[in-house]
């Protein structure tokens, strides 16, 4: 009867040297593609690139597709949907494992340059939920595109090399700060105030009527680098996000800390997946979505139909579509919505239930539901289902753990789970555990990365 009773261990325990080395090395390659990859434009690039490599065509690449085909579609480039192809008469369902590519950060206002007292500011919108004040004081670079009426793309990325300048939000010296000091921390930073500093020296030409040297001069700088005015900044997507590097963290080394692990960190696991994937018995995808982290809106978002889209082309290139298929194939299909779980910190235990919350390096997070309170808004998996995904990782000997995000009435949060689950999908949240989530440096474990790894694989190949 020695296993009647759950028994929780690290994931280094009893490891050998040779899994060690294997762990870590997974967790290299993660860390360089984390480094590539900091917007949703960049990852889903850089995705489809890695995917290209492994074989995988873009889908109208195919009129027809059969069991073993690989195929991907990018939306608006910002969203990739990856297939392969199973045996099993896609009726039967398909296997989803569904990541998002957009992280917490900071985006430039349609109309953001400014100057006051002889300083160039960017005007900033934060984006998802971030703690204003850990923004400030650090290095941070500048993100995305611009695009020109004429269609014209221009791709920038300003701050990430050691030869590039680096931006700045200010904060008040301590001398000054008595009154924030007694602000609440929700409020001692104010959104308005998240303003890029990008400059002080002002324009050199003689103009008694410009009163805005220095911005006159940032916009010289910026029209002679990409040959843009500042009307353009209207039809731009420029995100503001830590220039600092990910890292190996500890002096064991067996810790990742960088920006965006939330929800990198299950996009790489998941990407890497669904590359091994063979032959399946049941189709395989892999999803990014967008807009996760403000509630999924948008063409790009989970929210849109462009997966279903997406999903109705792989089965018109089966010659199999026909009314209400679609629906049916969802009804039969399972997924795992791979978003990160909170991971008890233990200097602030008192937010978190000991026994029902992920603990760093014991393994992959299963969220059964998520929300809030009383459960509002989640999407609560099913006894059944749960016993499945059990079962898959029982046999894979993938080590998990199940959470919730932490107390009751503490807080709570959700995924993209609910949206596949309204389709009449399976879903449950199943997810790498996260040390300050939402903050410009998070921290995992290597262990849990590759335990991730490992159980999106057993998942897609069940």
């Amino acid at each position: 009867m020695s296993n009647l009773l759950k028994e929780s261990k690290s994931g280094w325990e009893n490891i050998t040297d040779e899994s060690k080395t294997v762990i870590c090395k997974f967790s290299d390659e993660y860390i360089e593609f984390l480094n590539k990859s900091k917007t949703e434009r960049e990852i889903v690039a850089n995705a489809t690139e890695i995917a290209k490599q492994n074989g995988f065509k873009e889908i109208n690449e195919y009129s027809e597709l059969h069991p073993g085909d690989k195929v991907y579609y990018v939306n608006r480039g910002k969203n990739l949907y990856m297939a392969v192809i199973g045996n099993k008469d896609i009726e039967e369902g398909i296997n989803i494992i569904g990541a998002h590519a957009d992280s917490p950060r900071l985006d430039l206002k349609p109309s953001p340059l400014y100057e006051q007292k002889e300083l160039a500011y960017f005007n900033t919108h934060y984006y998802g939920g971030i703690k204003k004040y850990q923004w400030t004081t650090i290095p941070l670079a500048i993100h995305g595109v611009i695009v020109k009426p004429s269609g014209e793309k221009i791709q920038v990325s300003i701050g990430e090399n050691e030869n590039e300048p680096v931006f700045v939000i200010t904060d008040l010296l301590p001398h000054l700060g008595r009154e924030q000091a007694q602000k609440k921390l929700s409020e001692a930073i104010e959104g308005e105030n998240l303003d890029l500093l990008i400059g002080s020296i002002p324009d050199s030409e003689e103009d008694k009527k410009c009163k805005e040297k220095v911005k006159k001069n940032i916009m010289k700088i910026l029209n002679q680098k990409y040959g843009i005015t500042e009307e353009d900044f209207a039809s731009s997507e420029l995100e503001v996000v830590p220039a600092f590097k990910a890292r190996t963290l500890g002096l064991d080394e067996s810790m990742v800390a960088g920006y965006g692990q939330d929800d990198k960190v299950c996009v790489y696991a998941s990407l890497r997946a669904i590359l091994e994937v063979q032959n399946p018995e049941r189709t395989a995808i892999c999803l990014f979505s967008d807009k996760e982290e403000i509630g999924s809106m948008g063409n790009t978002g989970m929210q849109s139909n462009v997966f279903d889209t997406f999903v109705s082309e792989l089965l018109n290139k089966l010659m199999v579509n026909r009314p209400n298929l679609l629906d049916k194939v969802f009804c039969n299909s399972r997924m795992l919505s791979a978003d990160v779980d909170a991971a008890v910190d233990p200097l602030y235990a008192s937010v978190s239930d000991p026994t029902n919350d992920g603990v760093l390096g014991h393994g992959i997070s299963i969220n059964k539901y998520t929300g809030s309170g009383g459960k509002y808004n989640a999407s609560d998996a099913n006894a059944e289902y749960v016993a499945l995904i059990r079962r898959i990782f029982n046999e894979n000997n993938i080590k998990y753990q199940f959470s919730e995000l932490g107390k009751v009435d503490a807080g709570g949060g959700g995924t993209i789970a609910y949206i596949l689950a309204n389709k009449g999908v399976d879903v449950i949240d199943c997810g790498v555990p996260v040390l300050s989530m939402h903050s410009p440096y998070e921290v995992t474990s290597k262990t849990d990365i590759y335990n991730g790894y490992n159980a999106y694989k057993a998942f897609f190949n069940n």
